[in-house]
């Protein structure tokens, strides 16, 4: 999910200081006037020398009160294009069951965000914000943190990466970049800049225990959808071990100039340093029988989580999304009410027919029913709760492809006309 939720790291940075070597306060401080002047500048040459790259403008700091914090949040979703994403992804995740029909998508992502902010950089100010009567020990590990957002944003405009629309996929690849990166250092630098697997109890396996072990210092996560909690992790997590990968890989290169394009990308390091495997364009083109109200894509990592929500099996999730190569959903009226059509490409028609037959098993589970009598080898059909679904497998323009239909009863499934799409490498 493409939305921006903040701030998760500093609450397991806190548990980390105690592991962490304090021999990097011992530095000289340069002069840095404004708020948390000592705090910013120590970070500064500790964040420079750690990244590569130095400021090119001092960074702006400023104070926040938490009704100023509040109305941030909530503007962040109640812009016309955020508003309109997240209506659309909140549909698409309620016709695919991964969130409950009840959800009030918006409000809820504005509830977490607010749970979580100690501080936040904002690349349309530019300006980092420090909440007021933030925890103390929480301030100085928040403020490293999104100077490191502010340097990247002096080098890649983080402004224009955000409001990338219509590809969810590139967008959580970008953001795994982004707080990847500022995990990474900020732990490095607590460090004193040694090598966190080395020098830290339990090593890099230890820092993915304990972020997802922090989900239950907070209610409002805990409580969240499966995909929204992995989704919110997931850019600080694998794109963690992403950029540390990136380093030892390419020392001394800026990431900002190479950047990966698909969470595939982020998951599977081959495909990003090997392989260069960019995913595959889709275009559903135009569809019978329905109109479209919203489309995006899922990504191999979200279509990982749909497998999971239904079969509840971490190994067969993974095993069914691997190999994906591109997808593109959309949101569609019809006659009958409101549905969604879903089409992946796969590398090969091993891995198009695993899907196919794990998204008709997650069918199975999610509606507790059994293929129609009228299905085939090719293509399941089934009817259940007042819905019409059907998954096939085929071919277009010579790619494995699966197309996942989700519509009221009575509507026509046959909505991507196959010669209508086209597909781009």
């Amino acid at each position: 999910m493409s939305v921006q939720l903040k701030r998760i790291l500093p609450l397991t940075c806190g548990a980390l200081l105690t592991m962490a070597s304090a021999s990097a306060c011992q530095r000289e401080k340069p002069k840095y006037e404004g708020p948390y002047a000592a705090e910013v500048s120590e970070a500064i040459p500790m964040i420079e020398r750690a990244v590569g790259l130095t400021f090119k403008t001092p960074p702006k700091v400023e104070t926040r009160t938490k009704e100023q914090v509040r109305e941030f949040v909530t503007k962040q979703f109640t812009d016309s294009a955020a508003a309109r994403d997240i209506a659309g992804q909140g549909a698409a995740y309620k016709l695919l069951g991964m969130i409950p029909d009840t959800m009030n998508l918006q409000a809820f992502l504005t509830s977490l965000l607010e749970e979580q902010i100690v501080g936040y950089y904002d690349p349309h100010t530019k300006v980092l914000y420090v909440v007021d009567g933030a925890p103390k020990d929480m301030v100085g590990l928040t403020i490293t943190h999104e100077l490191v957002h502010a340097l990247q944003d002096q080098y890649i405009s983080m402004d224009s990466v955000q409001k990338i629309r219509g590809d969810n996929d590139r967008l959580s690849a970008a953001q795994s970049v982004f707080e990847g990166q500022a995990v990474y250092e900020q732990i490095s630098i607590m460090l004193g800049g040694s090598n966190i697997a080395i020098n830290l109890p339990g090593g890099w396996d230890r820092i993915r225990e304990m972020i997802r072990e922090d989900r239950g210092s907070m209610p409002i996560l805990a409580a969240a959808p499966n995909v929204i909690q992995e989704t919110l992790i997931f850019p600080y997590l694998s794109g963690a071990e992403f950029y540390r990968n990136y380093k030892e890989r390419k020392p001394g290169s800026i990431i900002y100039q190479d950047m990966p394009v698909s969470t595939e990308q982020i998951i599977h390091p081959a495909a990003f340093f090997l392989t260069r495997d960019a995913p595959t364009r889709v275009t559903l083109g135009t569809l019978s029988n329905a109109t479209k109200q919203y489309e995006n894509d899922l990504g191999e990592f979200e279509t990982r989580l749909f497998l999971f929500q239904q079969l509840n099996d971490q190994n067969e999730a993974v095993r069914g999304a691997t190999g994906w190569d591109g997808d593109r959903y959309a949101v569609v009226n019809t006659p009958q009410g409101q549905g969604i059509v879903w089409l992946t490409v796969w590398d090969s028609p091993v891995e198009a027919g695993e899907f196919f037959h794990m998204a008709g098993q997650a069918v199975e589970k999610r509606y507790s029913t059994k293929p129609a009598k009228t299905s085939t080898d090719l293509v399941k059909k089934y009817s259940a709760e007042g819905r019409t679904l059907q998954v096939s497998t085929l071919e277009i323009q010579g790619r494995p492809v699966v197309i996942y239909v989700d519509i009221p009863a009575g509507a026509n499934p046959n909505i991507i006309q196959p010669a209508q799409v086209t597909l781009k490498e």
